[in-house]
Protein backbone atom coordinates (compact mmCIF):
# COMPACT_ATOMS: atom_id res chain seq x y z
CA UNK A 1 0.00 0.00 0.00
CA UNK A 2 1.60 3.43 -0.87
CA UNK A 3 1.10 6.06 1.53
CA UNK A 4 0.48 9.76 -0.32
CA UNK A 5 2.20 12.71 2.17
CA UNK A 6 0.77 15.78 1.72
CA UNK A 7 2.51 18.70 -0.27
CA UNK A 8 4.32 20.88 2.25
CA UNK A 9 5.13 18.56 4.90
CA UNK A 10 7.88 16.77 3.14
CA UNK A 11 10.31 18.54 4.75
CA UNK A 12 8.96 17.71 8.36
CA UNK A 13 9.21 13.97 7.82
CA UNK A 14 12.81 13.69 6.49
CA UNK A 15 13.93 16.12 9.10
CA UNK A 16 12.58 13.39 11.56
CA UNK A 17 13.75 10.70 9.63
CA UNK A 18 17.24 12.04 9.31
CA UNK A 19 17.49 12.49 12.88
CA UNK A 20 16.42 9.15 13.64
CA UNK A 21 18.25 7.34 11.46
CA UNK A 22 21.75 9.28 12.75
CA UNK A 23 20.95 8.62 16.20
CA UNK A 24 19.60 5.36 15.80
CA UNK A 25 23.55 4.87 14.24
CA UNK A 26 24.73 6.46 17.04
CA UNK A 27 22.49 4.10 19.73
CA UNK A 28 24.75 0.87 18.38
CA UNK A 29 27.77 2.93 20.01
CA UNK A 30 26.46 4.01 22.92
CA UNK A 31 23.17 3.02 24.54
CA UNK A 32 22.52 6.61 25.88
CA UNK A 33 21.37 7.24 22.26
CA UNK A 34 18.69 4.56 22.45
CA UNK A 35 16.16 6.31 24.32
CA UNK A 36 16.43 9.53 21.93
CA UNK A 37 16.64 7.04 18.53
CA UNK A 38 13.09 5.29 19.79
CA UNK A 39 11.91 9.08 20.38
CA UNK A 40 12.88 10.27 16.61
CA UNK A 41 11.94 6.75 15.01
CA UNK A 42 8.61 7.29 16.73
CA UNK A 43 7.84 10.47 15.79
CA UNK A 44 8.60 9.82 11.87
CA UNK A 45 6.51 7.16 12.06
CA UNK A 46 3.98 9.67 13.95
CA UNK A 47 4.50 12.57 10.55
CA UNK A 48 3.60 9.94 8.05
CA UNK A 49 0.40 9.23 9.48
CA UNK A 50 -0.14 12.78 10.46
CA UNK A 51 0.68 14.17 6.64
CA UNK A 52 -0.95 11.34 4.90
CA UNK A 53 -3.11 12.72 2.04
CA UNK A 54 -5.53 9.95 0.88
CA UNK A 55 -7.43 9.46 -2.32
CA UNK A 56 -11.22 10.93 -1.39
CA UNK A 57 -14.45 10.10 -3.38
CA UNK A 58 -17.56 12.63 -3.16
CA UNK A 59 -20.33 10.32 -1.10
CA UNK A 60 -23.31 12.16 -2.45
CA UNK A 61 -26.34 10.42 -4.21
CA UNK A 62 -26.20 10.89 -8.00
CA UNK A 63 -29.80 11.11 -8.54
CA UNK A 64 -29.56 14.75 -6.76
CA UNK A 65 -26.41 15.72 -8.87
CA UNK A 66 -28.11 17.18 -11.92
CA UNK A 67 -27.12 20.80 -13.03
CA UNK A 68 -24.05 22.40 -11.80
CA UNK A 69 -22.72 21.34 -8.20
CA UNK A 70 -25.88 21.03 -6.93
CA UNK A 71 -23.80 19.70 -3.74
CA UNK A 72 -21.03 21.02 -1.76
CA UNK A 73 -18.42 18.95 0.13
CA UNK A 74 -16.69 19.36 3.11
CA UNK A 75 -13.63 21.09 3.28
CA UNK A 76 -11.82 19.37 5.94
CA UNK A 77 -11.83 16.16 8.07
CA UNK A 78 -12.90 16.97 11.67
CA UNK A 79 -16.05 17.25 13.75
CA UNK A 80 -18.66 20.00 12.90
CA UNK A 81 -18.44 23.08 15.86
CA UNK A 82 -21.37 25.19 14.65
CA UNK A 83 -23.97 25.86 12.29
CA UNK A 84 -25.94 27.93 10.74
CA UNK A 85 -27.76 28.94 7.34
CA UNK A 86 -24.71 30.47 6.24
CA UNK A 87 -21.75 28.44 7.38
CA UNK A 88 -20.49 25.61 8.67
CA UNK A 89 -17.43 25.30 11.41
CA UNK A 90 -15.43 22.76 11.55
CA UNK A 91 -12.73 21.34 13.75
CA UNK A 92 -10.08 19.32 12.82
CA UNK A 93 -8.30 17.05 15.65
CA UNK A 94 -4.71 16.39 15.46
CA UNK A 95 -5.69 12.77 14.16
CA UNK A 96 -7.27 14.04 11.19
CA UNK A 97 -6.35 14.34 7.74
CA UNK A 98 -5.23 18.17 7.38
CA UNK A 99 -5.07 18.73 3.94
CA UNK A 100 -8.27 21.00 2.68
CA UNK A 101 -10.30 20.42 -0.43
CA UNK A 102 -12.53 22.53 -2.20
CA UNK A 103 -15.91 22.44 -1.77
CA UNK A 104 -17.34 23.52 -5.25
CA UNK A 105 -15.60 23.39 -8.74
CA UNK A 106 -14.96 26.98 -9.64
CA UNK A 107 -12.08 29.88 -9.96
CA UNK A 108 -10.26 30.70 -7.10
CA UNK A 109 -11.29 34.64 -6.86
CA UNK A 110 -9.00 35.80 -4.31
CA UNK A 111 -6.67 34.64 -1.11
CA UNK A 112 -6.11 36.83 1.68
CA UNK A 113 -3.75 35.72 4.27
CA UNK A 114 -3.95 37.21 7.61
CA UNK A 115 -1.62 37.39 10.61
CA UNK A 116 -2.65 37.43 14.02
CA UNK A 117 -2.44 35.31 17.40
CA UNK A 118 -2.82 31.36 18.05
CA UNK A 119 -5.42 30.89 20.35
CA UNK A 120 -6.80 27.56 20.60
CA UNK A 121 -8.96 26.90 17.45
CA UNK A 122 -12.44 26.16 19.37
CA UNK A 123 -13.11 29.42 20.95
CA UNK A 124 -14.61 32.30 19.54
CA UNK A 125 -11.30 34.47 20.50
CA UNK A 126 -9.51 32.30 17.61
CA UNK A 127 -11.59 34.84 15.16
CA UNK A 128 -8.08 36.75 16.00
CA UNK A 129 -5.96 34.06 15.14
CA UNK A 130 -3.54 33.67 11.57
CA UNK A 131 -6.00 32.51 8.88
CA UNK A 132 -6.04 32.71 5.47
CA UNK A 133 -9.31 33.13 3.49
CA UNK A 134 -9.63 31.78 -0.14
CA UNK A 135 -12.96 32.90 -2.07
CA UNK A 136 -13.96 30.16 -4.82
CA UNK A 137 -16.35 31.66 -7.54
CA UNK A 138 -18.80 29.61 -9.99
CA UNK A 139 -22.39 30.80 -11.27
CA UNK A 140 -24.00 29.53 -7.97
CA UNK A 141 -22.26 32.62 -6.34
CA UNK A 142 -19.25 33.07 -3.71
CA UNK A 143 -18.25 30.06 -1.63
CA UNK A 144 -15.35 31.09 1.30
CA UNK A 145 -13.12 28.79 2.90
CA UNK A 146 -11.18 30.48 5.91
CA UNK A 147 -7.94 27.96 7.26
CA UNK A 148 -7.66 29.00 11.14
CA UNK A 149 -4.51 28.43 12.73
CA UNK A 150 -4.92 26.85 16.59
CA UNK A 151 -2.46 27.11 19.43
CA UNK A 152 0.11 24.66 18.20
CA UNK A 153 -0.25 25.19 14.13
CA UNK A 154 2.01 27.70 13.10
CA UNK A 155 2.22 27.62 9.51
CA UNK A 156 -0.79 27.38 6.71
CA UNK A 157 0.09 25.89 3.33
CA UNK A 158 -1.98 26.96 0.74
CA UNK A 159 -1.93 25.08 -3.19
CA UNK A 160 -3.95 27.53 -4.59
CA UNK A 161 -3.45 31.18 -6.28
CA UNK A 162 -5.96 33.72 -7.43
CA UNK A 163 -6.99 33.00 -10.91
CA UNK A 164 -6.65 28.86 -10.66
CA UNK A 165 -9.47 26.88 -11.41
CA UNK A 166 -10.08 24.19 -8.83
CA UNK A 167 -12.85 21.03 -8.71
CA UNK A 168 -15.24 19.81 -6.04
CA UNK A 169 -12.89 17.97 -3.39
CA UNK A 170 -9.69 19.07 -4.84
CA UNK A 171 -6.83 19.79 -2.59
CA UNK A 172 -6.46 23.58 -2.04
CA UNK A 173 -4.23 23.94 0.84
CA UNK A 174 -3.36 22.25 4.47
CA UNK A 175 -3.27 23.36 8.46
CA UNK A 176 -0.91 22.02 9.80
CA UNK A 177 -1.13 20.26 13.85
CA UNK A 178 -4.77 20.40 14.16
CA UNK A 179 -6.98 23.40 13.93
CA UNK A 180 -10.68 24.66 12.17
CA UNK A 181 -11.71 25.48 9.43
CA UNK A 182 -14.80 27.69 8.38
CA UNK A 183 -16.81 27.55 5.10
CA UNK A 184 -19.25 29.98 4.06
CA UNK A 185 -22.46 28.63 2.05
CA UNK A 186 -23.72 30.46 -1.13
CA UNK A 187 -27.32 31.58 -1.43
CA UNK A 188 -30.09 28.65 -2.84
CA UNK A 189 -28.08 26.14 -0.79
CA UNK A 190 -29.14 24.28 2.67
CA UNK A 191 -26.84 23.08 5.43
CA UNK A 192 -27.66 19.19 5.65
CA UNK A 193 -25.25 18.44 8.94
CA UNK A 194 -25.53 18.83 12.44
CA UNK A 195 -23.65 20.21 15.15
CA UNK A 196 -21.22 17.36 16.26
CA UNK A 197 -20.86 15.30 12.57
CA UNK A 198 -17.92 13.55 11.42
CA UNK A 199 -16.56 14.93 8.69
CA UNK A 200 -14.39 13.47 5.33
CA UNK A 201 -12.60 16.33 3.54
CA UNK A 202 -13.75 16.14 -0.30
CA UNK A 203 -16.26 13.41 0.79
CA UNK A 204 -19.18 14.67 3.09
CA UNK A 205 -22.44 16.55 1.45
CA UNK A 206 -22.37 19.23 4.17
CA UNK A 207 -24.69 21.56 1.86
CA UNK A 208 -27.17 20.98 -1.21
CA UNK A 209 -29.14 23.26 -3.37
CA UNK A 210 -32.90 23.70 -2.18
CA UNK A 211 -34.34 22.46 -5.52
CA UNK A 212 -32.32 19.04 -4.77
CA UNK A 213 -33.77 18.80 -1.21
CA UNK A 214 -37.10 19.20 -2.27
CA UNK A 215 -36.68 16.46 -4.73
CA UNK A 216 -34.72 14.39 -2.82
CA UNK A 217 -37.75 14.86 0.32
CA UNK A 218 -40.38 14.03 -2.46
CA UNK A 219 -38.79 10.71 -2.88
CA UNK A 220 -38.49 9.75 0.16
Amino acid sequence: MTIRIARGSLSWLLSAGACALVISVAATIDDMFRIPAYFFILLTVFFVGFFRDPQRRPDYDPDITHDHDPVLLAPADGRVMAIDRCGVQIFMNFHNVHVNRAPISGKIESINYIKGSHIPAFTKNSLRNERNEIVIANKDGLCKVTQIAGTITRRIVSYVREGDSVERGGRIGMIRLGSRVDVTIPPGFEPVVHRGDVMRAGETVIAIRRSGIENEQQRS
